[in-house]
């Protein structure tokens, strides 16, 4: 996104903010492009015949966006972060809704990044990721917000650090700390062959 289109998706934020809602309509094709991507990187592994396509992904967002209770909007960088915590929820939510839950034992030892490809073969994964960045976040929320802007938002490390208003050194201590972290919770949540 250029330098001028930023400071446009700021302007129209701001101004929805303030309950323009025309701003909301001439903002959606500003950052259409940039959400579809993102909702393309957490849908490219699913499994064949996953029902929930990345342009649903991107309308369910829209969606929440409408009813979101709080339109104060700093800025693109804060957008980005709120939808990147939307999609969260989303694909949380319908990984719950499809009822994959299963139980057993003897959980695998995952990759970080494995694990935090949104899980791709099961919803159970899904799960287990949110649930271990919501045990994160009750120890430590801000390395936990840190992944979610980082995986999630696909926000790179200055973006995270000025939604955060910390360093940029912090955010990369905190990445790193709360992946290790998040590799140990995860491989002791998902039962082996989920």
């Amino acid at each position: 996104m250029t330098q001028s289109s930023a400071g446009e998706v700021t302007r129209l934020l701001q101004a929805w903010s303030s309950g323009d809602e025309t701003a909301f309509d001439r903002l959606l094709p500003l950052v259409y492009r940039e959400l579809h991507r993102r909702a393309q990187r957490y849908m490219a592994n699913e499994r064949s015949g996953h029902t929930l396509q990345t342009t649903a992904l991107v309308n369910e967002v829209y969606l929440r966006l409408l009813d979101f209770p709080h339109r104060n909007w700093e800025n693109r960088t804060h957008f980005m972060a709120v939808c990147a915590q939307l999609m969260r929820r989303i694909l949380v939510d319908f990984a719950r809704s499809r009822k994959y839950q299963k139980r057993g034992g003897g959980a695998p030892t995952l990759p970080l990044d494995e694990a935090l490809a949104v899980c791709h073969e099961s919803p159970l994964k899904i799960i287990a990721v949110d649930q271990a960045l919501d045990n994160l976040a009750a120890l430590d929320k801000r390395k936990s917000r840190v992944v979610e802007l980082r995986f999630f938002g696909g926000l790179d490390v200055e973006e995270t650090a000025a939604v955060l208003k910390i360093s940029r050194e912090t955010v990369m201590r905190d990445w790193k700390m709360a992946k290790v972290w998040l590799v140990r919770e995860i491989s002791r949540s998902v039962p082996r062959g989920a």
